[in-house]
């Protein structure tokens, strides 16, 4: 990837910061979970469903990570930076 946050070593060095990765996580997570419900709802036990199940999860576990680190987490600590800057003066 060509994002410098991505390029970076440590995995939550990249959380919440790159609107490429949140993108491509939100269209593998509604393209995923619409296969499944289109093609797959009748045999939930079938390997394919299940892989499916198992990969919707997940890039819905990421997509809530970023999302939480974007609009929760950082928010917060440029705050938190902020307060701790002015109340030094």
């Amino acid at each position: 990837m060509s994002c410098p946050y991505c390029q970076s070593d440590w995995f939550w060095k990249k959380l919440g910061r790159c609107q490429r990765c949140m993108d491509q996580l939100t269209v593998l997570s509604v393209v995923c979970w619409l296969v499944w419900w289109f093609a797959f709802r009748q045999e939930p036990t079938s390997i394919q469903s299940i892989a499916l199940i198992v990969s919707g999860f997940a890039f819905n576990g990421l997509l809530f990570l970023h999302l939480g680190m974007r609009f929760v987490i950082l928010p917060w600590q440029q705050r938190h930076k902020s307060h701790q800057h002015n109340h030094k003066r």
